[in-house]
């Protein structure tokens, strides 16, 4: 009987023992007992390979065509997909009450120019006849001059009332201002046109020069200054898969969109035989230079967060939150610029939980 009691007394000591050293479940361990994070030295580095960026093609001149002068179309030399050169007609128009305008400028000119050509000569007979005393008198003579500088100033005003309409005219008949493609029509004949808001809301034509193309690409401020006049791009277009074309740095804007951040470049492409069109979409490669002033990172000592972009630093033992800024990656590991200094100490795997001025584990160097 008394070795039954004791018996029970034994396992129910050693069940309760038992429960305690299980604790509560989910309980955390003791930051002491947390294993020190990896840790790596900055140091400088190059990232080969290229850089890929989007761009667009755009024509290197285009231009909307719009009526000078409220006028109706007559007749249509162009139309759509139209190859034009320099100076080729396009379209011309009427406009009845210019016309009308012209003809009675020039008979304005014309009759000024009669009554100048006669105060002229009557001031030219007086002013030879004066020179005999006593048979001009000098105001009559300044009589007869003064009309005819005032006939004078009448037929200058005439002639350029005549150029001036005369030019409008010259409106009804509108020319290609460079060669390329009409990529868009408006208008048919008879259509009522003027310029723009006052008869045309779209243009009559759209001219583009085809032949010759921009590639325009904005660089990122971290690869501004890798990239300079010259340097030669590749780059494709969906439409043509598994063909590649070239093309050199023309233009560079010298200044960077305050939105973006970014630098805008141009490239010219020769485009003779049309494979390309402008407003396609083209994936630029672009082979920046060695930049010594980058840092080359493990991708995940960086941290992305909504508080921003940083990386943890590891300084006598408290952790250091510095923000940076990213620039190209591969084979996980990523260009970083910001307040870096060589030989610093940063946490290889960095997370949110770390937190500026936490206290790193032991043994973190």
């Amino acid at each position: 009987m008394n070795r039954n009691i004791i018996a029970s007394i034994a396992i129910v000591t050693l069940l309760i023992a038992g429960c305690a050293s299980a604790g509560k479940p989910g309980e955390k361990p003791l930051a002491g007992s947390a294993a020190a994070p990896e840790t790596f030295i900055l140091k400088k580095d190059t990232l080969a390979g290229t850089l890929q960026l989007p761009g667009e093609l755009i024509a290197f001149q285009q231009v909307d065509i719009y009526a000078k002068v409220s006028s109706f179309v007559k007749e249509l030399r162009a139309d759509l997909g139209t190859e034009v050169k320099e100076g080729q007609l396009l379209v011309i128009l009427e406009a009845p009450e210019i016309t009308s305008q012209l003809l009675a400028a020039e008979s304005r000119l014309r009759s000024q120019e009669a009554l100048y050509a006669a105060s002229k000569a009557n001031y030219e007979r007086l002013l030879e006849t004066s020179r005999t005393p006593g048979t001009v008198s000098k105001n009559e003579l300044d009589q007869a001059e003064a009309r005819k500088n005032s006939d004078l100033a009448q037929l200058e005003a005439a002639k350029a009332i005549y150029k001036e309409v005369n030019t409008m005219k010259g409106y009804l008949e509108i020319r290609a201002p460079f060669s390329g493609i009409i990529s868009a029509r408006n208008v048919n004949p008879g259509a009522f046109v003027g310029p723009a808001g006052k008869g045309s809301e779209l243009p009559l034509f759209t001219l583009q020069e085809q032949k010759k193309l921009r590639l325009t690409v904005a660089i990122p401020e971290a690869y501004t200054g890798s990239l300079h006049t010259g340097d030669e791009v590749r780059f494709s277009v969906r439409s043509l898969p598994g063909e590649e074309f070239s093309a050199r740095v023309s233009r560079m804007a010298g200044a960077l969109d305050v939105r973006l951040r970014s630098e805008k470049i141009e490239m010219d492409v020769h485009n003779h035989d049309k494979k390309l069109l402008p407003g396609m979409v083209a994936e630029v490669k672009l082979a920046p230079g060695k930049n010594d002033s980058a840092f080359v990172v493990p991708k995940t000592a960086v941290v992305r967060s909504s508080e921003g972009v940083f990386m943890v630093k590891a300084a006598d033992g408290i952790a250091r939150r510095v923000e940076v800024r990213t620039g190209r990656e591969q084979n996980n590991r990523t260009e970083v610029f910001g307040s870096l200094k060589v030989g610093e100490t940063f946490i290889s795997k960095a997370g949110e939980e770390l937190r500026d001025g936490s206290v790193l584990p032991a043994g973190t160097k």
